[in-house]
């Protein structure tokens, strides 16, 4: 029996490597983050290129995403960086500015897409690029704050010594958590990483309370509710 035509072809998906966003516009940014952060990546974001090349002078990316249009990112071509490893680049570009030469960054191998993008357009550009540099998981190297530590490999999440049982939903929140560390994250952005969509407040704020009792058995609390704003992972200032 052949396949229906409305089929889709899966969208290509990462296996834990290590992506670094540089976009000026929190839009763009947090559409970057969610959408490769769903497919399996796990991604730190940046507003600007500078902050971009100190990030990379000092942590191991498997791959940046860069919004062309930022406007230090002209100043970057006359910038040589001395980095250990130089990561392929993925530029974000206006279809309007394809005409113009855009600076070599530094980095490795490039690549585009025009904005706007689509996901799955975007998803394989990341796995192409990826392919040519043979990133894999990261080993060793996983999400953790303190004696707080996520094993994607597993889905495993310990608080030192003690396994907590997440369900996979407490699961992606925490990962989320992780990832923001010290960044509030709205009730809306929540429940599009946990879900996809927005489940409503009382569904979150009861999400974030089961997660809260099994992470903060102990102290010090790591989970913290910022009222009228959203939750954030990490230590109060100033607590031991």
């Amino acid at each position: 029996m052949h396949g229906s035509s409305s089929e889709r072809p899966a969208l290509a998906r990462g296996a834990g490597q290590r992506l670094l966003i540089v976009a000026g516009t929190s839009d763009v940014a947090e559409v970057l983050s969610t959408t490769l952060e769903l497919a399996g990546y796990r991604i730190v974001a940046v507003a600007a290129a500078v902050d971009g090349l100190a990030r990379l002078a000092r942590e191991r990316f498997d791959l940046v995403v860069v919004d062309a249009t930022l406007p230090d990112v002209a100043e970057l071509g006359r910038v040589r960086p001395t980095l250990a490893r130089r990561p392929p680049v993925l530029l974000l570009v206006d279809y309007a500015s394809l005409d113009r030469i855009v600076p070599e960054l530094g980095l490795g191998e490039r690549d585009y897409v025009t904005k706007p993008f689509r996901v799955a357009d975007l998803l394989a550009r990341v796995k192409i690029l990826l392919r040519g540099t043979g990133a894999g998981p990261a080993r060793g190297d996983g999400l953790a704050y303190d004696d707080l530590v996520l094993d994607d490999a597993r889905c495993e999440a310990r608080r030192g010594t003690r396994l907590l049982d997440l369900t996979p939903a407490e699961y992606r929140l925490l990962r989320h958590l992780l990832v923001n560390a010290h960044r509030v994250l709205s009730k809306e952005q929540i429940g599009r990483y946990v879900w996809g969509d927005h489940r409503g407040d009382n569904a979150i704020e009861q999400l974030v309370s089961r997660l809260r009792r099994k992470v903060d058995q102990d102290p010090p609390g790591l989970i913290h509710t910022r009222r009228g704003f959203g939750y954030w992972l990490g230590r109060v200032d100033g607590e031991a």
